[in-house]
């Protein structure tokens, strides 16, 4: 406990000194990320047989309501389909990274349906991990569509490659609606906040803007969030007291300590636009100044180092410039 109380001092001065410091750019990653070498053609026969089990997989989505968040579910729709984050494209895309179907605010299209064990024995509320043919259906949207969608986008993914294909994003037909997407969108987020309970055992004590960064996080991790054990292990104190003690009332101190297990991880330096604004809002006095919170965090969060190929070796006329310059020091000590 002495230990994350010092590294909580260090932070705190660390955001203190650097308040007045204006955000510094985010950094483009996209053109940084190799392709894996072979990109799998989607498995449509799996995800057709998949979908025809959404109904009873699914059934907690569908009895979402939104008083179960303090947060307003459109508030957190309108971040995710913001252009800082994900973008809103309304035609199959590939993920800049896997170079898997995207769709709308970042929608996975070609997600199986998997397990996924709540390993937290002080945590009764399970994780829901349904295939996108899943979430399709339960957002409304027909199976057969989904078919189409991902026919096509193997084609021009195997005659473009996905260099080509991103260049292309901005002329691509919309292949669903905007309300559509909007559907696709809220299924998922709602999915988001259910899991987001599965990780932190006191989601229901955390303020509204605390549960929505959660929320946001498991949106984008989905369950690469579990190797963010540091940051798990933190929210999750088993020396809190949750049913006496809400947890925003720890202290800044406390939540700083929390935000700064994520200023220090990868996903933070390599998505800082997004990165700073959900650490920001973990911040029990976010609502009071939100961008006095990220300039903080901003001030303390430093972009990802992008290290370039370059031909190290000299060109014949640096080498000749070289000699010249040797022979010249040589010449006058002679």
């Amino acid at each position: 406990m002495r230990r994350r109380l010092n590294i909580a001092i260090l932070f705190i001065a660390a955001l203190s000194g650097a308040a007045q410091t204006p955000p510094a750019q985010p950094i483009d990653i996209e053109d940084h990320v190799q392709p894996p070498a072979n990109v799998p053609r989607i498995a449509l026969n799996e995800l057709r047989a998949e979908s025809a089990a959404a109904a009873p997989v699914t059934q907690p989505l569908l009895d979402f309501k939104d008083s179960d968040v303090k947060f307003a579910l459109p508030d957190l729709l309108e971040t995710l389909r913001d252009r800082k984050h994900e973008g809103w494209i309304l035609a199959a895309y590939p993920d800049p990274k896997t170079s898997r179907p995207l769709i709308g605010a970042g929608f996975s299209l070609d997600l199986p349906a998997r397990e996924h064990p709540q390993r937290d024995l002080l945590n009764a509320h399970p994780f829901l991990e349904p295939s996108s043919a899943d979430l399709w259906q339960v957002a409304g949207l027909a199976p057969g569509r989904l078919e189409a969608i991902l026919n096509q986008y193997n084609k021009r993914m195997a005659a473009w490659g996905k260099k080509r294909f991103r260049k292309e994003i901005k002329t691509l037909a919309p292949q669903i609606t905007d309300e559509e997407s909007t559907l696709l969108l809220r299924i998922a987020a709602i999915q988001a906040i259910y899991n987001a309970r599965a990780y932190c055992r006191n989601f229901d004590q955390l303020s509204d803007s605390q549960q929505m960064a959660l929320s946001q996080l498991v949106y984008q991790m989905g369950v690469n969030l579990e190797g963010f054990s540091t940051f798990l292990g933190l929210i999750n104190d088993d020396n809190v007291d949750s049913s006496q003690l809400p947890l925003p009332a720890e202290g800044p101190e406390y939540w700083r300590t929390v935000q700064l297990s994520l200023v220090q991880s990868q996903w933070a330096r390599l998505y800082r636009t997004r990165a700073i604004s959900v650490i920001a809002m973990l911040d029990p006095r976010y609502p009071e100044n939100p961008a006095g919170a990220e300039r903080s965090v901003s001030a303390v969060l430093r972009p990802a180092v992008v290290h370039r190929r370059r031909d190290r070796s000299p060109t014949l006329v640096q080498a000749a410039s070289r000699n010249r310059h040797r022979g010249a020091r040589a010449h006058k000590k002679g």
